[in-house]
This record gives C-alpha cells, structure tokens and sequence, in this order.
C-alpha cells in the first residue's frame, strides 16, 4: 500500500513538473527544468530499484533508501505547494508555501526527529493495590537501532531522560531493532544498560527477522532468538507470552507480555488481528488482579480486555507515521485512517486503559514531524 502510495505520489509530481514547465518561454530554461524535475521525481523509483537490486538489506542499504526518500519529500513536495498557488496567478504565496513546507521538512529530520517529548499521564484504578500507589513506570517503544544516525549521541540522551524520570521500571514495547539482530551492537547495548531502572520489554515486528531479505544466509528466526539473548544479556526482562508478578510488600499484580507473532507481518496494519498468545500468556493468571500487558500492536487491545485483563495495555507500532498535526488533543495523523488506536490515551467503559506510545525511532524516512520521539512517564494511582 506504501509502495504503491509513494509511486502514484511520484507520477502526479512528474505531471505537475510537466504541466507547469512547458510554459516557460525559453526553450533551454524548458530543457533544464524539466530535466532537474525528472531526475528528483526519480528518486522513489531508484530507492525501488535499489531494494530491488540488492540481494540483502544491510543498515547502509537501508539508511541510504531511508535518506534518499527524504531527499524526494524536500525537493518535490515544496514545488507542489508552489504549484498549487501559481495556478490561481498567487506566485507570491506560492513561493512562501514552499519555502515553509521546505523549512518544516528540515525541522523534522533535525530536531524533530531528536528532541524527545516526555508525556505524563496517572491512571487510577479501584484494582490497584495500595501497596502500588504512586508506582512510576516509564513507557519507551520502537527505537528502531538499525535506523538511528548518531547512536552515541541519541542513545545517551534517551537513558540519560529515562533516568531523570526516577521510573520504578521501565516497560519497552518492541521494534528494538529495524531489520537484524546485529544492529543491538555493543555500542547500543553499553548505552542502553545504562538505564537504572528494571526494564521489561516485548517484541515487535521489526524484531521477528521478516524483513531480512536474505534469510537463507540468515535466518529470521535465528535473528529473533539473537535479538532476545543480547537483551536478556544487557539485564532486561523479555516476556515471550507469559506473565510475571511484580510485589510490593504482601501485595502483587500481574505484568503480561504478548510476543509479536510473524505469521502476522503481513497483517500488521489490519484494523483486526487474531490474538495468538493470550491463551499461553495468561494461563493461571487470576482474573481480578490488577493486570497490566505489554503489546507490540495497539490491535490487540480490545482482545485482552475481552479475557478479562488489561487494567493498561501499553502498545507501540505506529509512530503517528511519524507525522501530526496538532491542533489539540491527539492531533490528527494519516496512522487514523489505518488504525482505531493510533496515538496516545485510550480509556474503554469499564475503566481500563490503553497507552499507543510513538516510539523513539523512525521507518521509511529520517524525519519526525509533528510527532516527537515520545517517553511516557505513567503513575499508578489507587482510587475508588
């Protein structure tokens, strides 16, 4: 559906292009304009042939398309808007829109693609124990290792936040890494160890291995099961479909980690999933106990909540497709006509809780704009 997007998108600029340089009166100027415009216009169809052409995807492959398609967002989308206003003979306003559509591209793939956003939320339940009033617990998703551009600087950062939180534990939400297990490096284990705090954490599709294009030479399971050992090995917790008790002292509820399934990559962005855990995952978990479940997919929610568990579900996955307005609220993002859930706080009838975090790291493109890298800071609270 993205591929197919992004080439239609890549079409309607070339006709655009043609549209408007035809009328230039010079015939050399004509020529050149339209050879600059082809070339830029170009670039999805070369990110394409790329993947095409490579029999692999390595992290410089993969940095590289990602780099590239940013490259055809600044040069063709500013001349769109300017094209847009010169139709109706507003030259003027047109050139103001591309150079604020220009700028805004910028911002994305600088600071808004680094500077981190800690959102703050309490959820109350009658099911707490008092024991875990006031428990603080720190929500990071989607990091995305393989995709990071400066890893030293941007990992450092992201514990060094995390740790000024003072969180009792840390609760991850998967994609760890982007395409293989060897992205967890040494250098991103060092710093993420860094973080104080307890850290549980799941998987998510990115983590599973299904978007190694070679899986004959490596495996996407053997990439899995590596992604879990360098994990449990820098001291984080990985729950695959089980549950454990946290305690305070005679008191416990219960923290549930759903794997992310690959039978489902293809389904990753269906409004519906089938929840192909929970069976396992809460076996002997005793309904009433206050539950919280870790969920790559936001899909699931409804699901848990339905077994009776989920007093919060955290979830990931989506980014906001790295894209929001905000104009109050949740804003609004292209991620609301593919998803229910897509951003943010969801509260159901019953009181129970969902949280869509927008992860840390990016997909398809190296920029963030309008959703910043998010750090959620929850406080469990008891009430009546």
């Amino acid at each position: 559906m993205l591929l197919g997007l992004i080439l239609l998108l890549s079409l309607a600029a070339a006709a655009a292009d043609w549209l408007h340089f035809r009328r230039a009166r010079c015939a050399r100027l004509r020529r050149l304009s339209l050879a600059w415009a082809a070339a830029t216009d170009a670039l999805p169809l070369a990110v394409v042939g790329m993947g095409l052409l490579c029999r692999d995807n390595p992290t410089p492959v993969v940095m590289a398309s990602m780099w590239l398609f940013w490259v055809w967002m600044a040069t063709v989308l500013p001349r769109l808007a300017f094209y847009a206003f010169n139709f109706f003979g507003l030259r003027r306003t047109g050139l103001a829109a591309a150079a604020a559509v220009f700028a805004a591209l910028v911002i994305g793939v600088t600071a808004g693609r680094t500077s981190l956003r800690v959102s703050r939320t309490e959820v109350c339940s009658p099911a707490l124990p008092a024991t875990f009033d006031g428990l603080r617990i720190v929500q990071l998703s989607d990091i995305h290792l393989g995709t990071i551009v400066s890893p030293g600087r941007e990992l450092t950062r992201l514990a060094d936040r995390v740790n000024a939180l003072r969180p009792d534990l840390v609760l991850f939400t998967g994609d760890l890494v982007n395409i293989r297990a060897s992205e967890l490096d040494s250098t991103a284990v060092r710093l993420l160890r860094r973080i104080e705090a307890p850290v549980y954490s799941v998987t998510g599709n990115h983590d599973v291995g299904k978007y190694i294009k070679d899986s004959l030479r490596h495996p996407a399971a053997e990439s899995l099961r590596e992604v879990i050992a360098r994990q449990r090995a820098m001291g984080w917790r990985v729950l695959d479909d089980e549950t454990v008790y946290l305690r305070r002292g005679g008191d416990s509820i219960a923290l549930t980690g759903l794997s992310f399934d690959p039978a489902l990559s293809e389904q990753r962005h269906d409004r519906h999933l089938p929840a192909t855990g929970l069976r396992r995952a809460f076996t002997g978990v005793p309904q009433g106990l206050y539950s919280i479940v870790l969920a790559h997919v936001p899909q699931l929610w409804e699901q848990i909540t339905a077994a009776g568990y989920g007093d919060l579900t955290l979830s990931g996955h989506v980014h906001a497709m790295q894209c929001k307005i905000r104009f109050g609220g949740r804003g609004w993002s292209p991620a609301a006509l593919l998803y229910k859930h897509w951003s943010g706080r969801y509260d159901d009838s019953a009181g129970r809780t969902l949280y869509v975090n927008d992860g840390t790291g990016c997909v398809g493109y190296p920029m963030r704009l309008g959703a910043r890298p998010e750090i959620t800071l929850i406080t469990l609270k008891r009430c009546e």
